[in-house]
């Protein structure tokens, strides 16, 4: 049995502290007034001389005015206000001018204040979809009845116990930033915008916050039933005389297969996708469970490693963590593909209301978006490809630790640009969501392998899995 630590469980509570007052500091300091933001801006503009207005015209040109999206209404509004000082008499010029430098500043000071909303969103489903993606992995093994990972399953339950605090964490988020929150998340929560709005009113049926609340809920009971009586089955076999409980989870599993690809799919829509209601992919399910998948392995790997260190799982082989290894290489390049294959059709078709998607994060989110690909792509590809690489534990935990970063910033990439628009910065709001969270994944995993034994008894493939070797 696997004994949680007092420095672990310490540290994971210092983060969580550290975290909760980096927070609370991010939400003190994000409320500015009308002058500040307006002191700011001046600031901002006899930094930048005219290239901000260039990068603005930018954004006009690929999003139009079809555009209205929380962070990008401002660039529509900037090409009205061209159009409309071309026809106003120059007397009325300046009063025109005022009015526009208002409504600007209050579109920053909006921006500003989604910020920790956004962090704090970030941070919550970056360590949830850690665990779904671990369910979803785990479904599989019983699915295929996998011969080399019984030996994982524990690590694996463990993981996936946080994914129903994860879930309902990043649902509450979601709702909160509509219902206390000034609609620091979801333009289309906004009663005001979608009366504007004929885009969004056509989505009206689907985007709104009662059946949205609805549909999370439904999701989330459906993978919390799979977890809860697979992880019953799982622990009851330990002790049985037969298979019958191996053949349940292996006939449960393979129905919530079908359920999470649905799921799946459909929480991707609602809880990332529609921050940018105007904006579309029909491959954005999967290429979220790409990354779903590649962060979920590769903690397992991590944790595995971890027990292994601490003289558990002793039946735990160089040829698992090369497995695991293999699986974090297939799925960065499984993500890889769905990225550019969803880049590359929405920059080729050049549909303003589509490409206006990839315009914003070239101009204002270069670095993050560029360096995203290298850390998700170009690391893990050239670091484990070498199948020697795969069996070297420190190796392992090293391309890990880049590849969550990576997977990090692809999720920062998702939810700010629509939420805060350029004024993104990775400081004390982002980093302290990551401490809060990490630390209460770390904690409530870890208090989880406590619960029963690491290594599974009774499965019916656990000789296969011992003496595993590749």
């Amino acid at each position: 049995m696997y004994t949680f630590s007092s420095k672990l469980k310490i540290v994971a509570i210092v983060l969580m502290i550290l975290g909760i007052i980096g927070v609370a500091y991010g939400f003190m300091t994000s409320h500015k007034s009308l002058d500040e933001v307006k002191e700011m801006i001046a600031q901002e503009e006899a930094g930048h001389g005219s290239g901000h207005g260039a990068d603005t015209k930018a954004h006009v040109v690929a999003g139009g005015n079809e555009h209205s999206d929380n962070a990008h209404d401002a660039n529509a509004h900037d090409a009205l206000v061209d159009d409309h000082h071309n026809a106003e008499d120059p007397i009325h010029e300046g009063a025109f001018d005022a009015h526009h430098g208002d409504e600007h500043a209050e579109h920053v000071q909006h921006q500003i204040a989604n910020r920790p909303w956004s962090a704090l969103y970030v941070a919550a489903f970056f360590f949830f979809m850690i665990a779904l993606g671990v369910l979803a992995f785990y479904a599989v093994q019983f699915a295929a009845q996998a011969g080399w990972s019984p030996l994982l399953l524990r690590v694996m339950e463990g993981i996936t116990a946080y994914m129903l605090p994860g879930a309902l964490i990043v649902l509450a988020i979601a709702i909160a930033s509509g219902v206390i929150g000034h609609y620091n998340l979801f333009v289309w929560m906004d009663p005001e915008v979608v009366a504007e709005d004929k885009l969004i009113q056509g989505k009206s049926d689907w985007l709104n916050i009662t059946w949205f609340g609805i549909r999370g809920l439904i999701f989330i009971a459906g993978w919390y039933l799979y977890r809860f009586f697979s992880r019953k089955y799982s622990i009851a076999q330990d002790d049985a005389d037969d298979n019958k409980n191996f053949i349940k989870t292996f006939r449960i599993s393979a129905g919530f297969l079908v359920f999470f690809l649905y799921t799946e799919s459909m929480m991707s829509w609602d809880w990332i996708m529609s921050v940018d209601p105007h904006w579309f992919s029909t491959l954005f399910g999967w290429y979220v469970l790409a990354g779903m998948m590649v962060c979920g392995i590769t903690v397992i790997a991590m944790v595995t490693i971890y027990l292994k260190s601490l003289g558990l799982l002793p039946k735990v082989n160089d040829s698992h963590i090369h497995d695991l290894a293999k699986f974090m290489f297939g799925f960065s390049i499984f993500w890889t593909y769905l990225w550019f294959s969803q880049f590359m059709l929405i920059w080729y078709s050049n549909i303003p209301e589509e490409v206006t998607y990839f315009v914003t994060r070239f101009q204002d989110y270069q670095l993050p978006f560029l360096g995203m690909v290298a850390m998700n792509f170009l690391f893990p590809l050239l670091i484990l490809m070498n199948s020697d690489f795969k069996r070297m534990p420190w190796f392992v935990i090293m391309a890990g630790i880049v590849i969550l970063c990576g997977h990090y910033v692809d999720v920062f990439n998702m939810i700010m640009p629509a939420t805060v628009g350029d004024h993104w910065f990775i400081g004390i709001p982002e980093i302290s969501s990551i401490l809060l969270f990490g630390g209460l994944f770390i904690f409530v995993v870890f208090s989880a392998l406590t619960k029963a034994p690491l290594e599974p008894k009774r499965n019916p493939f656990i000789k296969e899995s011992e003496h595993f070797h590749y």
